[in-house]
């Protein structure tokens, strides 16, 4: 695979195929551990690890597992390693197991992980999956720590916990579930302008709305496929116009 392919794999994930704000997959830990930047932080560097060598393990067994049992397998290795960030993050870093709770854990069944593993890992080599793993793991850290920065500022005052705005200044309500929302919302649109500003085409002739994850069109052929409509196109009408000839011709 060329050096650009391989360089598209890993940026996909923290772009194109955001698996947060494009693909919209592990929102709850997004909105539920954005209230503060160490938090944000340390979800993030978990779920990186754990997608770097979830990939990369089961690029290496893909031609084992069966595939009747795939998904639990999946799970299985998935788990290995989320238990492993669990004893590391429970010993070192207690306060930050705390704030993680239940998210911790939860990473077992994230669909970031169990997607990338069923619909990457599961069909591409090694090398290819480390990158893709490192993509999606750097694209939702990017994502949940955006957040994080602005609701801690805004909505405490603070900035990894130091004060940065005064007692009083705060708008609390970003710091709760309404907050939450109102950014992920607003990092979404941000992101979707961005993309169209840099050659992400909305094209309505292939019905193109922009959401690349359940799209089929392929943007890198983009002209190719457009001459495929067009003539494609021409021949409906020129079909249409036959018909019509014939019609009239009966007619008469």
């Amino acid at each position: 695979m060329k050096k650009n392919s391989k360089l598209k794999i890993l940026t996909n994930g923290i772009f194109r195929e955001n698996p947060v704000l494009i693909l919209l997959l592990g929102c709850c830990s997004v909105l539920a551990i954005s209230v503060t930047v160490s938090g944000a932080l340390g979800m993030g560097a978990a779920m990186t690890f754990v997608l770097v060598c979830s990939n990369v393990v089961i690029s290496l067994l893909r031609k084992i597992i069966p595939d009747k049992i795939r998904i639990p397998c999946f799970i299985v290795v998935i788990a290995t390693f989320v238990t492993l960030v669990q004893m590391v993050v429970q010993a070192f870093v207690p306060a930050l197991y705390d704030a993680l709770g239940i998210f911790l854990p939860l990473i077992v069944v994230n669909c970031i992980v169990l997607g990338r593993a069923e619909m990457f890992a599961s069909k591409n080599g090694v090398l290819d999956s480390l990158l893709d793993g490192v993509g999606m793991g750097l694209g939702y850290t990017l994502v949940i720590t955006c957040i994080a920065v602005v609701r801690e500022l805004i909505g405490s005052g603070t900035l990894y916990g130091v004060r940065i705005i005064p007692e009083g200044y705060q708008i609390g309500i970003i710091t709760q579930t309404p907050g939450g929302f109102f950014m992920f919302g607003a990092a979404m649109a941000v992101l979707i302008y961005c993309l169209g500003k840099k050659g992400r085409h909305f094209d309505p002739r292939i019905g193109c709305d922009g959401k690349c994850g359940n799209c089929s069109f392929n943007c890198e052929n983009r002209e190719d496929n457009l001459k495929l409509y067009e003539n494609q196109a021409a021949m409906e009408a020129a079909a249409a116009a036959d018909a019509e000839k014939e019609k009239e011709g009966n007619a008469v």
